[in-house]
């Protein structure tokens, strides 16, 4: 579904239902930048597995796709045993973004007030309707970082040089519905004119800067550069780096923010460095009932993300490698978690927030 003409390009979603509500599609995230595919999700159990195999990825985005994945489950039956399970079967995909379990239970109480001849209707107004705000949360976000950034550009005693900002994983709009979230103030940056460049983190294991990160701006037309996961603190001790924005996949009531693995290094060393470092995140990321980020359940995943690269080869063709000796064990953490001392502001639909007054965005 294309839904609009942006740049002198084509913009998406990256989930919609079908017109009569039979099933969902998505783009196939694990395809790109190599391949554009569209994939159809017909059940419960295929919308599983994309969350799972990360076709789908992104805090905001899973949450989207599991309140969609509980439609498709209402399609197969309206009990309330089913309903229960499809849930639990949903929040397990991927245990650490909190906007899974945050929209699969409002699916749940959605369903659980209706009775079972309404619960389909109601499965697929509900999901829509988070789809919708999602949507608007993160267009919000993106103003509000856009005037943090805006500041920034306007106070530097160089004017004409670029501001650059450094991310790590992807949490453009492939991470959400739509607009995105880290990224989303760099879009609107980028589209007032300003001269704002991007440092794009690989983030390995997954490659999610090199590979989806770099491909969203590239088709935006921003200016960026991918570097390695361990480039960042030489950037920022050269002066090349303003400010680090990334997204989030859960912060704790104390401001806490659990992102993608390496995160908390680059938290480090802008730390060090003097440069402020903010999370964008909607505050569906937020989890109210979490203060001791320990309490987090870290995903840890499958080691052949990390013994094994794919890419594009010299014949035009997708080849998986492996990077590592066969006799070799390898450890998989996909998050890692930065304190609150550590982070500056959490950019969110409602504002920014330093973390300790983090719940006047409740």
């Amino acid at each position: 579904m294309k839904i609009a003409q942006q740049h002198n390009r084509i913009t998406w979603r990256t989930i919609w239902p079908d017109a009569r509500c039979k099933f969902v599609r998505i783009i196939d995230q694990t395809k790109l930048p190599f391949a554009f595919e569209i994939v159809r999700v017909q059940s419960l159990a295929q919308m599983v597995h994309a969350i799972s195999a990360m076709q789908v990825r992104g805090a905001p985005l899973i949450g989207v796709a599991a309140a969609y994945g509980m439609a498709l489950a209402m399609l197969e039956d309206e009990s309330d045993a089913y309903l229960l399970q499809a849930a639990e079967m949903l929040k397990n995909s991927r245990p650490t973004a909190v906007n899974l379990a945050w929209a699969v239970n409002r699916m749940v109480a959605a369903l659980q007030a209706m009775p079972h001849a309404r619960r389909n209707f109601t499965a697929w107004h509900e999901a829509a309707n988070i789809a919708e705000q999602d949507v608007a949360q993160n267009q919000a976000i993106g103003q509000h970082g856009f005037e943090l950034i805006k500041n920034a550009y306007q106070s530097r005693l160089i004017k004409n040089k670029p501001f650059n900002i450094l991310t790590h994983c992807n949490a453009g709009w492939l991470a959400t519905v739509d607009f995105g979230t880290a990224l989303a103030p760099i879009y609107a940056a980028h589209d007032a004119g300003m001269n704002v460049h991007v440092w794009v983190d690989e983030t390995r294991p997954r490659n999610q800067g090199a590979l989806l990160t770099a491909w969203e701006l590239a088709q935006h037309g921003v200016p960026h550069t991918v570097v390695t996961d361990n480039a960042g603190g030489h950037l920022m001790q050269q002066g090349l780096i303003d400010m680090v924005i990334v997204g989030a996949d859960r912060v704790t009531s104390k401001g806490d923010v659990c992102n993608k693995i390496g995160t908390y290094l680059k938290a480090l060393a802008a730390h060090d460095n003097h440069i402020p470092f903010y999370a964008a995140v909607p505050s569906p990321t937020i989890d109210w009932d979490i203060s001791n980020h320990k309490d987090i359940e870290i995903e840890e995943r499958h080691g052949d993300e990390v013994s094994y690269l794919q890419g594009l080869s010299a014949d035009g063709s997708v080849q998986t490698v492996r990077v590592i000796p066969a006799e070799s064990n390898a450890a998989n953490p996909a998050f890692d978690v930065t304190p609150a001392r550590l982070v500056t502001g959490i950019i969110t639909e409602k504002g920014v927030f330093a973390p300790q007054n983090l719940h006047a965005c409740k």
